[in-house]
């Protein structure tokens, strides 16, 4: 088990339950990948709360996002039609999500501060499915049935105001 030093000072937390995890994965990568996909979304009018990128060894892109629960449905049909503009692009269909996001100030210039967010969770028992961050916010996708211990844990953790 990890330990914290001590608390770390943050702006808040912010949390948001109920999202579908959704992927267009395996898509070789190329400029305009990402347009077609969020294209795709955006003309649905579907909002993407969560985005993740990321290319593997094999030069595949990976893209993993999460929209309200309640935008299933539409948000599969629209990545339907990205994935056969795309070619070889697999949707793939994950769990009910939860995203819970730690803000603060001068993050930018702060060390340490992923560090102490992913030990609060790993110490919970919380795992964390993708990470997003900003120059001002780590955010965390976990399962929704983990949110309240990721809550609970990073609210132990942080210093709020």
């Amino acid at each position: 088990m990890l330990e914290l030093e001590k608390k770390l000072r943050v702006g808040g937390i912010m949390h948001w339950a109920h999202l579908a995890e959704l992927g267009v994965m395996n898509v070789p990568d190329r400029p305009g990948v990402a347009a077609v996909v969020f294209r795709s979304l955006g003309e649905a009018g579907v909002n993407v709360p969560f985005i993740v990128q990321s290319i593997d060894l094999q030069g595949q892109t990976h893209i993993v996002l999460c929209v309200a629960e309640k935008d299933r449905s539409r948000a599969i049909a629209a990545l339907q039609g990205a994935c056969a503009q795309l070619g070889k692009a697999v949707l793939r269909e994950g769990p009910a999500v939860a995203l819970v996001s730690v803000f603060g100030p001068d993050f930018r210039e702060r060390p340490g501060i992923a560090a102490a967010i992913f030990t609060a969770l790993g110490n919970a028992g919380v795992n964390i499915l993708a990470i997003s961050t900003s120059i001002s916010t780590v955010s965390c996708l976990v399962r929704n049935q983990d949110l309240p211990q990721a809550l609970s844990a990073l609210e132990a953790a942080c210093d709020l105001p």
